[in-house]
């Protein structure tokens, strides 16, 4: 399986990932970002959750403008379990469904539950 991130980069680097979602072909770049955001939030970054939804909102606000330009392919469907928190976890799945079913109203919905619930955690 093709590596997401690095788990041993600086923090600085994983934050950039989040603040500047990356541009993939073969998967979800919101994938991407689950996986630093998950490494980071191990390392008690207190930044990690503000960055990691403001590259979501950046890559919804891209998806919603042209949904063809980012890939809707998932080939990481149980990376949800990597979460702290099962109900996390659960909506992070949805979330993907959603995503690549290109529903992405319902996929806004599902982004204001999982900030709110990351705000609460």
């Amino acid at each position: 399986m093709h590596r997401l991130v690095d788990l041993n980069a600086p923090s600085r680097e994983l934050l950039r990932i989040l603040r500047t979602p990356p541009e993939t072909t073969e998967r979800l770049p919101e994938s991407v970002c689950w996986r630093a955001y998950l490494e980071l939030r191990r390392r008690g970054d207190p930044q990690a959750g503000g960055y990691f939804v403001q590259g979501l909102r950046s890559l919804h606000r891209r998806r919603g403008i042209s949904a063809g330009a980012l890939p809707l392919t998932d080939p990481d469907v149980d990376d949800h379990k990597l979460a702290h928190d099962p109900y996390v976890g659960e909506l992070w799945r949805s979330y993907k469904r959603a995503l690549c079913a290109n529903r992405t109203g319902p996929a806004g919905q599902l982004l204001r539950e999982f900030e709110q619930q990351l705000q609460a955690g």
